[in-house]
C-alpha cells in the first residue's frame, strides 16, 4: 500500500504529466476504490497547474501590456504623469532616465545665456540712440514664441518635467525682458506690451501655484482653457500678419479661430463632445503652443528676407545657443516618447538656429 501511494510524475511528449508506478509494483494491481482515489487526486492536480499557468499567462500579459500602454501613454500631451515616473524596474531604463535628465538639465545653461547677447546688443543700441536697429527684432514673431513658452510651462509643469519648466520659465522672463526694450524704443506698441505684462505676470503665478499643489483646480481648468482659446486664436492671426502688406491686413483669422476655440472648450466643458473630442481639446492648448514656437523662426526668416540690411540687429550667437539649447532636449523627447516636445525641439534647432545662422552667413 506505501508503495502504491507514492505517485511521481513525469512529462510526455505532450506536455501532460504522466503517472509511473515504482519498479516493484509493477505486476500489483491497485483496487478499484484506490485507483479512482487517485485518478481522482491526478485530474484534481492537473486543474491547478493548468489554472495556475493560465494566470501566470494572464498577469504576464497584463504586465507587458501595461508597460506598452504606459510607453505609448507619454505620446498623449494631456498625461499629468510621465512615462519615467512609472517604470522604474530595469537598470538600463534608469541609467538612460538619469542621462536623458541631464542633457535636458544642461539645456539651461544655453537657454539662460540665449536672450543675454540680444539684450546686450538691444542695450547698446538704445543707449546709442539707434532706434531702428531695434526694429530688425519683430515683437510679433518674439510674442508668439512668448505664448508659446506660457503654454509649455502648463504642459511640461502638468507632466512634473523640472528641467524642462526651468527652460520654459527662463524663456518667458527672457523674452519678456525684450520686450521691455523694444517698448521703449517704440519698435511695440505701448498696449500691447501692457497686455503682454499682465498675462506673464499671471501666467508664471498660476503655473508654479499648480505645480506646488496650492492652486484651486477650478482656477487651473479655467487657465488650460484661456491657454487653448488664445492660442488658438493668436495662431492664425500671427501667421497671417507676417505676410502683410503682401496680403490684405485683416483680423478674420483671428476672429475665426477665436470662435471656433471657444465653442470646443464650452461644449467639451459640458460634455456635449464624445471621448475622444475631449481628448482633443485637452491636446489643443500643447500642440497650439509648438505651433506658435515653431512660426518664430519662420517669423525671423521672413524679416531677415524683407529686410536684409536690419539683419545686422541680430545676434549669431544667440541663434547658436538656441541650436545647442533644443538639441540638447531631443533625447529627453525621444527618452519619454513625446512626439510633440520632439517635433518642437527639433524644429526649432534646424529652423531657429541652423536656419536663422545660414541667414546670417547668406
Amino acid at each position: 500500500m506505501a508503495k502504491c501511494l507514492v505517485v511521481p510524475y513525469s512529462c510526455s511528449s505532450t506536455g501532460t504529466r504522466s503517472r509511473t508506478r515504482s519498479s516493484g509494483s509493477a505486476s500489483t494491481s491497485k483496487p478499484p476504490g484506490l485507483q479512482v482515489q487517485l485518478q481522482h487526486h491526478h485530474l484534481k492536480y492537473s486543474l491547478i497547474q493548468q489554472k495556475s499557468l493560465s494566470v501566470s499567462a494572464q498577469c504576464y500579459y497584463k504586465t507587458h501590456t501595461l508597460l506598452r500602454r504606459r510607453i505609448l501613454c507619454a505620446l498623449d500631451s494631456d498625461v499629468p504623469h510621465p512615462l519615467h515616473h512609472q517604470v522604474q524596474s530595469n537598470k538600463s531604463f534608469e541609467q538612460w532616465d538619469s542621462w536623458t535628465a541631464k542633457f535636458s538639465g544642461a539645456s539651461n545653461i544655453p537657454f539662460l545665456l540665449l536672450q543675454m547677447p540680444q539684450i546686450i546688443l538691444n542695450a547698446q543700441n538704445l543707449l546709442a540712440g539707434n532706434k531702428a536697429a531695434l526694429l530688425a527684432v519683430p515683437w510679433l514673431g518674439m510674442f508668439t514664441g512668448l505664448l508659446g513658452n506660457l503654454s509649455l510651462l502648463s504642459y511640461f509643469a502638468k507632466k512634473r518635467e523640472k528641467e524642462a519648466i526651468v527652460v520654459q520659465t527662463l524663456g518667458v522672463i527672457s523674452l519678456y525682458a525684450v520686450f521691455a526694450q523694444l517698448s521703449m524704443a517704440e519698435a511695440m506698441p505701448l498696449p500691447y506690451f501692457v497686455i503682454t505684462s499682465v498675462v506673464v505676470a499671471t501666467g508664471l503665478v498660476l503655473n508654479f501655484l499648480n505645480y506646488f499643489g496650492l492652486l484651486n483646480a477650478g482656477i487651473w481648468r479655467f487657465w488650460e482653457d484661456f491657454i487653448t482659446v488664445g492660442g488658438l486664436s493668436v495662431l492664425p492671426q500671427i501667421m497671417w500678419s507676417t505676410f502683410v502688406p503682401y496680403i490684405p491686413n485683416s483680423i478674420l483669422p483671428g476672429v475665426f479661430a477665436f470662435l471656433v476655440a471657444l465653442v470646443a472648450v464650452i461644449m467639451a466643458r459640458l460634455g456635449k463632445l464624445s471621448a475622444k473630442g475631449i481628448k482633443f481639446v485637452g491636446a489643443i492648448s500643447g500642440w497650439t503652443a509648438t505651433l506658435l514656437f515653431m512660426w518664430m523662426p519662420i517669423s525671423q526668416m521672413w524679416t531677415n528676407f524683407l529686410n536684409p540690411d536690419n539683419i545686422k540687429g541680430l545676434s549669431a550667437f544667440s541663434m547658436l545657443l538656441a541650436m545647442i539649447g533644443n538639441g540638447l532636449m531631443i533625447p529627453r523627447a525621444l527618452f519619454i516618447r513625446d512626439f510633440m516636445w520632439f517635433t518642437g525641439s527639433t524644429w526649432a534647432s534646424l529652423f531657429y538656429g541652423y536656419g536663422n545662422i545660414v541667414c546670417l552667413y547668406w
